[in-house]
């Protein structure tokens, strides 16, 4: 069994904004951001990390170049932890409808319809496909190692109750995945079988001060009076 923590990454200039931030839209960390990558970095200092891997997106290379630097560790990127394809979502402007169609596709992978897909985007199928890919990439052959991978919100959540057995994921979206918290999972991988069990989900307590006040991953909806 291998050790993974999967760590989102740190906030950046689109979690202010709410923008929608697959490909195109790349922001760097902001300064609560590397804060917060600090933080979780002093959360790792006794955890004898081996290897660490990233989304190639800046706000998770930037998280993940802190945290490697207590152990002076190479930082490898891996395409398949990459933000959920929202296709062409991205770049539209990040306003109620738009995140109101985002919210009702998530909402159908959520109650099994795992087909809809993002407007010239990815479906739930694909995704879990690739996080799957992603994680047998880096636990393949491999035993007793402690690995951090630098992902995000969407695809961590969202994939976490078919990684992992026995997750119910109702119980775990009413504790939301904040920047830069940490879901530890134990991992082994046979040939296409991946045998992972939960062991903490989205824990934040690492963080304290400015890095605690954390910011909704999600567009909050104006109430009607």
């Amino acid at each position: 069994m291998n050790t993974i923590y999967l760590v989102r990454h740190a906030e950046n200039v689109a979690n202010l904004t709410k923008e929608f931030s697959h490909r195109l839209v790349d922001y760097s960390l902001t300064a609560k951001g590397i804060l917060q990558a600090q933080q979780t970095a002093a959360y790792f200092k006794d955890k004898h990390i081996d290897e660490i891997y990233s989304s190639p997106l800046k706000r998770a290379r930037e998280t993940a170049a802190i945290i490697a630097q207590e152990d002076h560790l190479p930082v490898s990127i891996v395409e398949q932890f990459r933000e959920v394809n929202v296709g062409s979502l991205e770049g539209r402007p990040p306003n109620a409808e738009n995140w109101a169609l985002h919210e009702r596709i998530l909402h159908d992978w959520k109650t099994g319809k795992h087909d809809t897909t993002f407007p010239d985007g990815e479906n739930y199928t694909m995704l879990l496909a690739r996080m799957r890919s992603g994680i047998r990439e880096i636990s393949a052959y491999k035993d007793n190692r402690n690995i951090v991978v630098v992902a995000h919100g969407g695809i961590i959540t969202g994939t976490i109750a078919n990684i992992c057995k026995g997750v119910d994921l109702e119980q775990l979206i009413h504790v939301e995945n904040h920047n830069c918290s940490i879901t530890e999972i134990e991992c082994s991988v046979d040939g296409e079988q991946i045998d992972a069990h939960l062991i903490q989900w989205a824990y934040y307590r690492h963080l304290h001060g400015e890095a605690a006040e954390f910011v909704s991953g999600t567009y909050q909806f104006e109430t009607q009076p």
